[in-house]
């Protein structure tokens, strides 16, 4: 009764508009009146603790870091190095755009952040050499998702926050996933490039090559940095995050000079509004974590997946299923603190390694960012390349298909996460 009243007051509360966040709150109070234990203060209490958390201060200053890669060139560096790299062959710039998502991934952590940075950098380029707009709009919304598997990822440390698991696991967890996604993309769209242009007249030359690398260098020592400190313990996730931001802060105003101190209140204010939205979101769903504990909802569902529970593989495809389904509704961050709190439990009990499933859970929540009628990066793409969401749609679904089978192949082989998960811890 108490996972139906759960579920039954959240569809309503939303279908009627209710923010997010304050739809969780309300599913609260909706099971502590049920099991006749209403008290705001308890409320008060867990959401001041929701937001009264260390590991979560690593979301504005991951969020800060990545402003202040944007404004102070950084960015720009990261698609000229890619350039060099990759530009020369047919669809070139295609693979620009994996590779200078990819990279801009290990660095700002936000899907709709690298999607509109590395949108508004090449969608220009791209439609000025011919190539098909929607098509390329699709592929860099789809390598836009990225950024929440690879570290950085601010999705994995929310998962981590709700759910009580190791950020800097999960950091490490998803280095692997999300290299796999970038070499999917990049198959995928060797075969859609058959129909696009030559990326570029010129042939590919060495010094070039060289002259991006020296430029970009700083903005890639910047994830290297981050990974290796993680991994040899030198600072956790959330000091991670303030190494970034001073790192950043410094390239940005004193190596590459285009970054001015007048610029930094409003890329303050611009960090602060983002970030004050995901961490009042984190202590509403706090609250119905609470209370998702007390009700007892993970055993009960426990109960109603008890058929699959045998068998990891086969719950595991179930959970995929059902979490890809509901994220065609529902936004990256709701998903993880909604489901995240209920499934993780579950897992668990079966015998499957929470890290591992919290790596295909936000791989899977994130492919909502690319399916109507949410998808939060197809309206970004959509927006920055003036191609309209609906054509954007058109040209994401080779990529969506293709990242949701990579997706059920890590299902499938769990090794592919595990071993080298293993290897980096």
């Amino acid at each position: 009764m108490t996972i139906l009243t759960f579920i039954g007051v959240l569809l309503v509360v939303i279908a009627l508009g209710t923010p997010i966040a304050f739809s969780l709150l309300i599913c609260a109070v909706a099971l502590m009146i049920q099991m006749d234990n209403f008290d705001t203060q308890i409320i008060a209490q867990n959401l001041m603790e929701g937001a009264n958390n260390f590991p979560l201060m690593a979301v504005p200053f991951f969020m800060l870091a990545g402003e202040l890669m944007n404004a102070g060139g950084m960015s720009q560096r990261i698609v000229g190095i890619a350039q060099a790299l990759v530009g020369q062959v047919r669809g070139g710039l295609g693979y620009v755009a994996i590779l200078a998502a990819t990279i801009v991934a290990s660095i700002s952590g936000s899907a709709v952040a690298d999607s509109a940075v590395v949108a508004a950098l090449l969608i220009p380029m791209m439609r000025e050499s011919g190539y098909n707009v929607p098509r390329s709009a699709g592929l860099i919304a789809s390598a836009g998702i990225i950024a929440p598997i690879i570290p950085p990822s601010i999705p994995f440390v929310v998962f981590g926050v709700t759910t009580q698991l190791s950020i800097t696991k999960l950091f490490l967890a998803g280095i692997v996933p999300g290299l796999l996604w970038a070499i999917t993309l990049s198959v995928t769209w060797w075969f859609v490039a058959k129909k696009e242009p030559t990326g570029s007249q010129h042939k590919f030359d060495l010094g070039n090559c060289f002259k991006a690398l020296r430029e970009g260098i700083w903005a890639l020592i910047l994830p290297v940095v981050i990974i290796g400190g993680m991994k040899i313990g030198v600072f956790t996730a959330t000091e991670a995050a303030v190494v970034a931001v001073f790192y950043a802060l410094v390239v940005g105003l004193f190596i590459y000079g285009e970054l001015r101190f007048r610029q930094l209140p409003a890329i303050l204010l611009s960090a602060l509004k983002t970030s004050s939205t995901i961490m009042f979101l984190v202590a509403c769903a706090m609250v119905s974590a609470w209370l998702i504990t007390i009700a007892d909802i993970p055993t009960q569902t426990v109960a109603l997946l008890q058929p699959f529970m045998d068998s990891p593989t086969l719950l595991l495809l179930v959970i995929m299923v059902l979490v890809l389904i509901i994220g065609t509704s529902l936004d990256l961050m709701p998903s993880i603190l909604i489901l995240g709190p209920i499934l993780v439990p579950v897992v668990k009990q079966a015998g499957i390694d929470p890290v591992y499933f919290g790596v295909l859970f936000v791989m899977n929540v994130s492919l909502g960012l690319l399916t109507p009628p949410v998808g939060t990066v197809l309206n970004v793409v959509g927006g920055v390349s003036k191609a309209g969401m609906a054509n954007v749609i058109k040209g994401v679904w080779p990529f969506f298909f293709a990242e949701a089978g990579l997706l059920f192949l890590l299902v499938l082989f769990p090794q592919l996460v595990l071993v080298p998960m293993k290897w980096f811890m």
